[in-house]
């Protein structure tokens, strides 16, 4: 028995560890909302693993009623139909929803934009590509590379969202949410980069046959370098 006990040992300790490593590594990455590097970024994921861990709790309990109900069957007849109806069905469904709205609608409010004296740009979304427009004197403002959006880092910026065609989406996983592009309509979205370098981005709604590519660069430059538009590194 206990030459058996080892050799499942050897064989599930190999593929445990390997499942850890994996479950890691796809916290991180440039299209991870769970590796962010802006403010908003990091209420999202903090609303995320909330959710997870209120998830793995309410799980915990009816995976443990279920066991409790096999193991002893006569030790939850007492209770009465109207308090599993009421209290589990009604109650407690809406006690938690209640909490995780609470702690969800500032997040996604601040993250709306358009609030006060704030740096401005515009995105503008086709099939399937990105067009960005800058205040007078930005970075990037008179050139030519196409899907790529300078913003200076550690300072909160609104992106005004639109599109051209059909609805699209507007997408940097580590500095924020996604945000609709709707033609006729402007959006908005407040992002921020804490350090400089380059975030992508990407359309988050599918759009057509091009939507796979429908990808953008976010270059975030340190202030009062406008130099710096062209450079940093992929985080």
């Amino acid at each position: 028995m206990s030459r058996v006990f080892r050799t499942r040992h050897r064989f599930w300790s190999p593929l445990a560890a390997l499942g850890a490593a994996l479950a890691v590594s796809a916290c991180s990455g440039p299209f991870s909302a769970l590796d962010p590097a802006g403010p908003a970024a990091r209420d999202l994921a903090a609303v995320w693993w909330v959710m997870i861990a209120g998830s793995a709790v309410i799980l915990s309990g009816v995976l443990g009623l279920i066991g409790y109900a096999f193991l002893n069957r006569d030790g939850l007849r007492d209770v009465p139909d109207r308090v599993w109806l009421i209290g589990g069905g009604v109650g407690f469904p809406m006690v938690v929803l209640t909490a995780l709205l609470a702690w969800a609608l500032p997040t996604g409010e601040s993250m709306t934009g358009a609030r006060g004296e704030v740096y401005e740009v515009q995105a503008e979304a086709y099939q399937w590509g990105w067009r960005f427009s800058y205040p007078d004197g930005a970075p990037g403002e008179t050139g030519s590379e196409a899907g790529v959006l300078y913003i200076p880092a550690g300072e909160p910026v609104d992106v005004a969202v639109t599109a051209v065609d059909v609805i699209h989406a507007f997408w940097i996983p580590r500095l924020a949410g996604k945000i609709d592009a709707i033609p006729g309509q402007t959006t908005h979205l407040r992002i921020q980069a804490d350090e400089p370098g380059e975030y992508r981005g990407q359309c988050a709604e599918f759009c057509g046959l091009g939507h796979a590519g429908m990808n953008f660069m976010v270059v975030a430059y340190a202030p009062g370098d406008t130099g710096a538009a062209g450079e940093g590194d992929e985080r």
